[in-house]
């Protein structure tokens, strides 16, 4: 399997739900199962079925955030000697030029990946046409919209 690059801040968020599931979510399961075997017979038992539901579901995301941890390239932006161009894990300021508007995003891993939050996937279009990019470079963007002009107004390595 290919190295997922990764965050810090993605690798700590991983490994803090990792926790959870094993330390808090998982005994709760385990004891929503005991109490839905004091109820009889098993074939009929909705509250057992959704317990052993809620159990593979939980057992399957540990197993999916280890193999994940495991095959991660965990990359601290603060430690790249490389300080003017657009690399994965940078946050980025642009302007889209066709509309005057301002987003600031930071690069990351796709499964940190939030729009919303101003993360954007490294396999994303928009990342893809600005990785290798410097401060104030104009670059055009295809998109499923179709072509889009920024202008990169600054990097910050945080």
């Amino acid at each position: 399997m290919n190295h997922i690059p990764m965050t810090l801040n993605g690798a700590k968020k991983l490994r803090e739900e990792l926790k959870y599931l094993k330390q808090v979510r998982r005994p709760e399961i385990i004891k929503d199962i005991a109490e839905a075997r004091q109820y009889g017979d098993l074939k009929e038992n909705a509250e057992y079925h959704s317990a052993k539901e809620q159990q593979y579901f939980c057992e399957g995301r540990i197993q999916e955030i280890e193999s994940k941890l495991v095959n991660s390239n965990i990359i601290d932006i603060k430690k790249i000697p490389v300080k003017d161009r657009v690399i994965f894990g940078v946050t980025i300021i642009i302007k889209n030029l066709d509309t005057s508007e301002k987003k600031e995003y930071q690069i990351v891993g796709d499964d940190e990946a939030d729009f919303k939050s101003n993360l954007i996937s490294i396999s994303s279009p928009l990342a893809r046409g600005l990785i290798g990019k410097k401060k104030l470079d104009i670059v055009d963007i295809y998109t499923p919209r179709g072509i889009t002009t920024y202008k990169i107004l600054d990097i910050k390595y945080l």
